[in-house]
């Protein structure tokens, strides 16, 4: 225990803000999704992945990084909207471990429908609140935090081709 190299007082301070930021952010951001939207940040995100790729497409893994979710959730959320006609799923005909989902005509006015209020809300909590310099700090944190075993999901998700 005298090996512990113990948070300075600058280090603590940030720690704890961070660690309100991680309890705090999601929560707001899940209330006024579900709460105006009727859908979970994931289900948005979800969406969001898909409506910005350049097909509409990726695997279902590379959805699973991008969301901090388990594949299996993922699975679980996907199913739901596929029944709801938002999403398709298909495997690759060349890797059968590979799925595949796309967003459908529905799902695209679906988060249509869905970012402006997201958007603002966002930009209310967060981005109203820093300067252009601090956004810029906020991204290379990200980065830095981000680096090691899952650093496709900081670098954002690779093609399906």
């Amino acid at each position: 225990m005298s090996d512990t190299e113990w948070l300075s007082e600058d280090e603590r301070e940030a720690w704890l803000a961070l660690v309100s930021i991680m309890f705090r952010l999601p929560g707001a951001v899940e209330t006024q999704l579900r709460s105006e939207e009727d859908m979970s940040l994931a289900e948005y995100l979800v969406l969001a992945m898909l409506s910005e790729a350049s097909d509409h497409r990726h695997r279902m893994s590379e959805l699973a990084a991008a969301t901090n979710t388990s594949q299996s959730r993922l699975s679980r959320i996907v199913a739901r909207m596929e029944k709801a006609g938002l999403v398709t799923r298909e495997g690759r005909l060349d890797d059968r471990r590979v799925v595949i989902a796309e967003i459908t005509d529905a799902g695209i006015e679906r988060i249509q429908q869905a970012a402006p209020a997201h958007v603002r809300h966002v930009r209310e909590i967060v981005f109203d609140r820093l300067s252009s310099e601090q956004v810029g700090q906020l991204v290379e944190i990200g980065r830095a935090l981000n680096r090691g075993p899952a650093e496709d999901v900081a670098t954002g998700l690779r093609s399906i081709a």
